[in-house]
């Protein structure tokens, strides 16, 4: 197909071909690689969104995802956003004029709920942690000591870092100023152990393209009764129209109301790949995580390598921090291994560029032979980098984490 240049009428001078994407190994943070059960759903007719089959393909969509967040909540489906609308939607229909809010923030994802949070009239304070780590609930609670605090914002795996944070004690915390617990598991959904009935979390929001392994281009949310009377007892409007929850249920409630047109073909994406997760089962795909996780901080330790989060129980099992040791180049390693291997990793962010890689081993990438073609790769791009370690160690720390794995696992039974 050859098209004309607009401002001319003239035929430009490349032609535009078909869509030809390279298939590439996506061990980063997001999107990562999908199972091919999912590409297939992709390709599915589409029909209307008002469209009597797919109101049933909507129903069993938020069944599925009541089972993934492990809630009864009514408000639960897909907003037709990235992870990021989650937290809009999130903090913009809990927090008004004369709320008070805090945003815990170790990372520039739960940072993103802090600057969001200031584009709302309410007044936002920050409770700040050293990057790497998690944020200390004491801290919290000293903060909103002798406040009205309305909304106690935190991510449960920060995505920039690698850092995962334990939810139970800022429930605690909510609980004694009588907060809303709104959290961020974009980056933790269907990989750490989450139960938003029993933990009680009051909004909670992920991303499709993380461990659920669906495409980009969809943010699950979740709103407990609680704060669904929140929403209810506002005294000014939500300040923004799309990201209205109280509105935008009306199309994924009862009377399927027309609200807008939702993206046909990731639903049926994200719909396949939390029929497979749940094939799975949650405690399962919880474990696997944890454990090629661990078999690839055993083999990144055994090249020499060392971990930006340095406490074991702080690392989040969906994104590995890597230091880059000296000598390396963070951009020409990441080009070889994607040139050379096929790989993709990440880079650092922010304030963690150019000393950091994140190695994402989420949903479908998190597989025994796709975390020992990461470590081989790595192992040869260092070699090449000219990076002082013994060639092959790196796939003989993870298989032997995986050997002690399956011994523990055989003398458990």
């Amino acid at each position: 197909m050859v098209l004309k240049d607009p401002g001319k009428g003239t035929p430009m001078t490349h032609p535009i071909s078909e869509l030809h994407p390279p298939t590439r190994l996506m061990m980063t943070p997001g999107p990562c690689s999908i199972d091919p059960r999912v590409y297939r759903a992709l390709a599915c007719p589409i029909v209307g969104h008002l469209d009597p089959w797919f109101r049933g393909c909507m129903e069993e969509t938020q069944e599925l995802m009541r089972h993934v967040f492990q809630t009864e909540n009514r408000i639960t489906f897909p907003l037709s956003a990235s992870g990021s609308g989650g937290i809009e939607a999130a903090v913009l229909n809990s927090l008004e004029a004369g709320d008070e809010a805090i945003c815990c923030v170790n990372g520039m994802f739960s940072q993103r709920m802090h600057v969001i949070a200031q584009h709302t009239p309410a007044t936002v304070h920050m409770v700040e942690a050293p990057l790497g780590k998690p944020i200390d609930p004491d801290h919290v609670r000293r903060t909103a000591k002798g406040r009205k605090i309305k909304m106690i914002g935190l991510a449960q795996g920060e995505t920039s870092t690698g850092v995962v944070t334990d939810l139970n004690p800022f429930r605690e915390v909510a609980d004694e100023c009588g907060a809303l617990l709104v959290v961020d598991a974009v980056a933790s959904l269907a990989a750490v152990p989450l139960h938003i009935d029993k933990q009680r979390i009051d909004i909670c929001f992920s991303g499709s393209q993380k461990a659920i392994s669906a495409p980009p281009g969809m943010s699950p949310i979740t709103v407990s009764s609680r704060a669904e009377d929140v929403f209810r007892s506002r005294k000014s409007k939500v300040q923004s129209w799309y990201f209205d929850l109280t509105t935008a249920m009306n199309f994924w409630g009862k009377d399927r109301l027309y609200h807008h047109t939702p993206p046909i073909s990731l639903i049926y994406a994200l719909r396949e790949a939390m029929r497979i997760l749940l094939e799975e089962g949650l405690e399962a795909r919880w474990e696997r995580h944890r454990t090629n996780q661990l078999a690839l901080v055993a083999g990144c330790e055994a090249l020499g390598l060392q971990m930006f989060v340095e406490n074991p129980k702080d690392r989040l099992v969906t994104v590995t921090a890597v230091k880059i040791p000296a000598g390396v180049d963070d951009v020409k390693f990441r080009d070889q291994l994607l040139d050379e291997f096929n790989i993709e990793i990440a880079g650092g962010i922010g304030a963690t560029k150019g000393q950091i890689w994140r190695l994402g081993t989420m949903g479908y990438c998190s597989q025994k032979p796709f975390i020992l073609q990461l470590l081989a790769a790595i192992d040869k791009v260092l070699v090449d980098q000219g990076h002082r370690h013994t060639p092959g160690s790196g796939v003989g720390g993870a298989i032997k984490h995986y050997e002690q794995a399956a011994a523990t696992t055989v003398a458990a039974r």
